[in-house]
């Protein structure tokens, strides 16, 4: 098989067994000692990332990228199998900061590479981050009582009538790992197909389950920005 034809549900693993520290290439275990509020001595296990660029402040980025198509735009979305769950996850492009990139640089980037479109950071408000265009929005922390991985979402526009974002001339550079399908959903419809993938077995990446979950509340309770 190809792996233009290759699917990301045909992944599956085989084994589990301990990692020795010296064989992690990605991450470290961590043993924080701190004080609480009554002064006493405290340990905490954490995992942390080892490829964060130094003086970076961030480890990557989250790209919220939307097809802007006239009276329906449409969120960029993917399937990809990740080993520590076991399933296909439904998830935004994302991907690990270079050194000497900005954020809203790795976030075009990453798009081009993993879904084939090209795509511009655009600003929704505020200064950004120091070492940032002001295209991204603050740091966000992805599970703090494990790890102390982080990112930065950053908003790209993509004009689908551009010769290079149209269907026929994608051109995808994934890695030699990577087996990433992308797809696009109408923002209205988002609620409505994140239940519907759940419900056929995919699991929901935390971000994308929280994109939805806003534009749901928003809706209910008529909020805009």
């Amino acid at each position: 098989m190809s792996k233009a034809n290759a699917k990301a549900e045909d992944c599956k693993v085989t084994s589990t067994e301990p990692l020795d520290g010296s064989e992690a290439k990605w991450t470290k275990l961590v043993k924080i000692n701190y004080t609480d509020p009554l002064g006493r001595n405290r340990v905490w296990e954490s995992a942390e990332r080892t490829t964060r660029p130094e003086d970076a402040l961030i480890d990557g980025v989250g790209v919220l990228a939307i097809l802007k198509i006239p009276g329906n735009p449409q969120m960029l979305l993917q399937k990809q199998f990740r080993p520590p769950i076991g399933k296909v996850c439904i998830e935004i492009p994302a991907g690990l900061l270079d050194a000497g990139e900005t954020a809203e640089e790795c976030a075009v980037r990453e798009l081009k590479e993993e879904t084939g479109y090209v795509g511009k950071a655009v600003k929704v408000g505020g200064e950004g981050l120091k070492g940032s265009g002001g295209e991204a929005v603050g740091v966000m922390f992805n599970d703090p009582g494990f790890t102390n991985t982080n990112l930065q979402l950053v908003h790209v526009d993509v004009d689908p009538e551009l010769e290079e974002n149209r269907e026929g001339n994608l051109r995808p550079e994934l890695e030699d790992g990577e087996f990433i399908e992308t797809f696009k959903v109408p923002l209205k419809d988002i609620w409505d197909e994140f239940r519907r993938l759940e419900a056929a077995g995919y699991a929901i990446d935390a971000r994308v389950g929280t994109i939805a979950e806003g534009l749901r509340l928003a809706s209910v309770w008529g909020v805009t920005a």
